[in-house]
């Protein structure tokens, strides 16, 4: 198996601003690199709760992060459901939340997975088992509108219309190399270190996933969780994500969002967020060196200014008595 290499690590550290005793949600946790991390800046008292939407990313956390005992909680479960499960388990509020977007690098490397056009296999792309429809199913069931559409929408991919024409074509296509060829034979071969299908597996994958979607949600759910102080820290890997993010900071760390236009602020709307890092963080060339696909990372970081209160989504899953204190003897 690939070993996972967590991208942007120190400086994930001093924008989460980790300290002793903290409590920190690693919604993406993956192979559990970053949530080591946090664990040991965190210590003494310290406590992680690491969700993934991908069972197999949380076997692989639970092997690596066995050595932090009863400091560590991890879930199998999407970080669009971030309310319910910091009720059940009463970990609430909390001094730093972290989103890693990119895939990790045993989900690229696995064959059954079929996020990688550089092997042969299944076109699946889901990140759990019991989700819905598979690339597959996109693939060979849209209609050509459609999935030019999917395709310019969620790859940004300027030959979308070329590669749906080719794609209904070639139908079925069943497997990632079959796909992979069938975009090469509409737009052409690789040109620079981009490989011509690279767009098309993204937007395929966002699709599958609903990950934008999900983002929005998770961004909305993460705020209602941040104390006073708390850090929010999303690592992004392309555009349609930084963008989500960057917009999302950018309203909540400002005092009015009316239209430019607006002669007098009518829309009530109060920060509640301040920017840790005004410009976007980005890694060195040396760490680039060392794991090419840490290139397109993007971070960004904000703080809460205001104090934390019950979201009103939250409140009725909070069991009476609730301390806010993650009970790890119930699990």
């Amino acid at each position: 198996m690939t070993a996972h290499i967590p991208v942007l690590l120190q400086e994930v550290i001093e924008a989460l601003a980790v300290q002793p005793g903290g409590r920190y949600i690693d919604c993406t946790v993956g192979g559990g690199g970053h949530a080591a991390v946090i664990l040991d800046n965190s210590s003494p008292g310290g406590q992680l709760l690491g969700l993934d939407a991908d069972p197999e990313a949380i076997g692989i956390a639970n092997s690596r992060l066995g050595g932090y005992h009863n400091s560590v909680l991890l879930l199998n479960e999407n970080f669009t459901n971030l309310w319910t499960v910091a009720a059940e388990h009463d970990f609430y509020p909390v001094n730093g939340i972290l989103f890693d977007l990119g895939l990790s690098s045993f989900q690229l490397s696995n064959d059954a997975r079929g996020f990688s056009f550089q092997r042969e296999s299944a076109l699946d792309m889901r990140l759990s088992p019991e989700q819905g429809d598979t690339a597959e199913d996109i693939v060979n069931k849209l209609p050509e509108a459609e999935l030019a559409h999917l395709i310019r929408t969620y790859g940004e991919e300027s030959y979308s219309h070329r590669i749906a024409q080719r794609i209904v074509e070639e139908r079925p296509i069943k497997t990632t190399l079959h796909l992979a060829r069938t975009v090469e034979l509409a737009v052409g071969r690789r040109r620079g270190k981009i490989h011509p299908a690279t767009k098309t597996f993204q937007a395929l994958r966002i699709a599958v996933n609903q990950e934008l979607k999900h983002l929005e949600t998770g961004l909305e759910k993460a705020m209602g969780l941040l104390g006073y102080g708390g850090r929010l820290v999303v690592i992004s890997y392309h555009s349609l994500e930084d963008r989500i993010v960057k917009r999302f900071m950018s309203r909540e760390s400002s005092d009015c969002i009316c239209p430019p236009n607006t002669p007098t602020c009518i829309c009530g709307h109060k920060a509640s967020l301040r920017l840790v890092n005004k410009r976007v963080i980005t890694p060195a060339d040396d760490e680039v060196r060392l794991n090419p696909r840490s290139r397109s990372a993007k971070l960004r970081a904000a703080e809460r200014i205001t104090e934390w209160t019950v979201p009103t989504g939250m409140a009725n899953g909070i069991r009476p008595g609730s301390t806010g204190l993650l009970r790890f003897s119930d699990n």
